[in-house]
């Protein structure tokens, strides 16, 4: 088993330089930048998002679903963030390429649905996750994916999944290892405590409103933070 020492925190969503701010403030380790994916409330600009990385004190994570290859590279020279984030279905062999071609860390979403009934094949996502290693993924977040008919939200849901399954995957996975998907400050410490993570990863669980940052609550999640044991 993998020793597990002091979690990380990775806030999500940061839609302003008032919101990077407080992450920076309160003691977060990244803070995390949703860049042009439809779908999302929280997502910016490129322009926006370079200026809030420019103006944060911490490392920051941009978010990407399902772009090309190259449509990443010039972004990432354009802004120059610690890392990217992989939310969609980029197969392991783009995490390669991405690997090679930048300078910045590559961190891969892995979805886990949030009915905790749903089946699940934990061989075959052991699998995945492994191919996203061996590709060179620098970390792993596990999130939370709500399917509706023939629709599905990757992240930002709001909403835990089986933290047995994700204790499992991340246990298997031999790379720093993030648990997202309903986080919040009244639940982080039976996060940590159950599923041992390297880190935990965030948004809604510290906003007043979608795209905007409870400064209090964050301070809330943080104290909370302290009196855990990840051990």
């Amino acid at each position: 088993m993998k020793k597990r020492t002091e979690c990380q925190v990775k806030i999500c969503g940061t839609t302003s330089t008032i919101d990077a701010k407080i992450a920076a403030e309160s003691g977060a380790d990244y803070s995390g930048i949703v860049v042009e994916v439809p779908f999302s409330e929280r997502s910016v600009s490129i322009e926006q998002a370079t200026e809030i990385t420019r103006q944060t004190s911490i490392p920051t994570i941009l978010l990407f679903f399902n772009r090309s290859t190259d449509w990443i590279i010039e972004v990432v020279n354009k802004i120059n963030p610690f890392a990217i984030q992989l939310l969609g279905h980029e197969p392991a062999e783009q995490l390669k390429i991405l690997k090679d071609s930048l300078q910045c860390q590559i961190w891969n979403s892995m979805f886990l649905p949030v009915n905790i009934n749903q089946q699940i094949n934990l061989d075959e996502m052991i699998a995945d996750l492994e191919s996203y290693i061996t590709a060179g993924a620098d970390a792993i977040l596990f999130d939370s994916a709500e399917y509706n008919d023939d629709k599905v939200r990757f992240g930002g849901t709001g909403k835990t999944s089986n933290w047995n399954i994700a204790e499992k995957l991340i246990q298997a996975c031999e790379i720093p290892a993030f648990l997202s998907g309903g986080i919040r400050p009244e639940n982080v410490r039976s996060a940590i405590e159950t599923v041992h993570p390297d880190g935990i990863d965030l948004c809604s669980g510290v906003e007043s409103e979608k795209g905007k940052r409870d400064r209090s609550k964050v301070i809330e999640l943080m104290q909370n933070l302290q009196l855990t044991s990840n051990k």
